[in-house]
């Protein structure tokens, strides 16, 4: 034990910030990894300082919060307008700075949303939507100026994310750094299956098997091809669909597979631990997802995962062991549902998976490359 505290104590900069936007809780995203890091920095008693817009009342024990202010509207006037803030309010201060918010400077930038360029490449193909979107052109000319810089280091949180900036940006291995997120093991748990999950089907009435896509942006994250598996599977299952987007098309194309039955929309849901409590199978097709925390979210729940190679998540499937990777077809995943038995043993490897993934062992990664960086 007294060797992993000197341990500890080496790695700790003497003075430490990180860069949001909107410093709060959350149960995924930015602002969710943000508060989850220094909640266990604050733990580990490091001096730790958030330079932030906006904050919630209530933070993390030990860590001192500084609301810098600032624009709150117009996306491309408030990055910019942070961007400077911050960078104003850590010069000279800190050993280290973690950005996790689009800031031009700082000495590790965590990339949670990929490269921005690969996005839009993704999402708008037509180089006009770059030329002609304000917020596009901030965003992109933030991150290219980040990733030509050689005295930052970039943070990933997958290879999948490592791997496309160094071939967007040719930004070198040595300045790149993976460190996957970590998850809530309590909050998503296999137990909460008898109580919270045991009650989500009795409200919405189901006894069968149920396949869960947890998601905002339908057609991104690929609810179509869920829908399709659904239908090629011919299982008697139920596909929820949990997230925001217009479901009008999608409930279309459901109806002309002959499912749109067995295809419920929960709308916008603040209990995911109890809808993965209460489904069998964890579906994410996504077409471009730099780490879903959502599918290590499933996976602590005890549910397999099937999603896509797009997904830097996807790196912690094990294809046939703890979930399903698949191209277009999902089809064969949902067949699982028919196996019970099968569904519990690649669930139960998926939560031995998970536990791997602490916010704790997350925290200490980032140290180690904090103190890299602080040298």
């Amino acid at each position: 034990m007294r060797n992993r505290r000197l341990r500890q104590a080496t790695l700790r900069p003497v003075r430490a910030a990180i860069s949001i936007e909107s410093f709060r809780p959350g149960p995924g995203g930015v602002e969710g990894a943000a508060f989850a890091l220094a909640r266990e920095l604050g733990r580990r008693g490091v001096d730790l300082t958030v330079l932030c817009r906006e904050a919630v009342a209530e933070t993390p024990a030990g860590v001192a919060v500084e609301r810098l202010g600032g624009p709150s509207f117009w996306q491309p006037l408030r990055v910019l307008a942070f961007s400077r803030r911050a960078a104003r309010a850590a010069r000279g201060r800190f050993d280290v700075v973690q950005g996790f918010s689009r800031t031009r400077h700082q000495d590790v930038y965590r990339a949670g949303g990929g490269s921005h360029a690969g996005y839009m490449a993704r999402v708008y193909p037509s180089p006009a939507a770059r030329r002609l979107s304000p917020r596009h052109a901030v965003l992109l000319a933030i991150e290219g100026a980040v990733f030509r810089d050689p005295r930052q280091l970039v943070l990933c949180n997958s290879r999948y994310t490592a791997n496309e900036i160094a071939r967007l940006h040719g930004v070198p291995a040595e300045r790149l750094a993976v460190i996957y997120n970590g998850v809530d093991l309590e909050r998503f748990h296999p137990g909460l299956r008898d109580g919270a999950g045991a009650r989500i089907r009795a409200e919405l009435g189901v006894e069968g098997p149920v396949a869960l896509f947890a998601g905002s942006g339908f057609e991104r994250k690929g609810l179509d091809l869920a829908i399709e598996g659904l239908a090629r599977a011919g299982v008697k299952a139920e596909l929820w669909v949990a997230g925001a987007g217009d479901p009008a098309p999608f409930r279309a194309r459901a109806e002309a597979l002959g499912v749109g039955a067995r295809v419920r929309y929960l709308g916008l849901r603040a209990d995911l631990p109890a809808l993965c409590a209460a489904a069998d199978l964890f579906v994410l097709p996504t077409r471009y997802d730099p780490f879903a925390n959502v599918c290590l979210e499933a996976m602590a729940a005890g549910l397999p995962v099937a999603t896509t190679l797009d997904n830097g998540a996807a790196e912690l499937v094990e294809p046939g062991a703890s979930g399903f990777l698949c191209g277009d077809d999902f089809g064969p995943a949902f067949r699982a549902l028919e196996d019970p038995a099968r569904l519990r043993q690649l669930g139960a490897a998926a939560r031995r998976t998970a536990e791997r993934f602490t916010w704790s062992a997350h925290a200490e990664r980032v140290l180690a490359l904090w103190e890299r960086r602080a040298r």
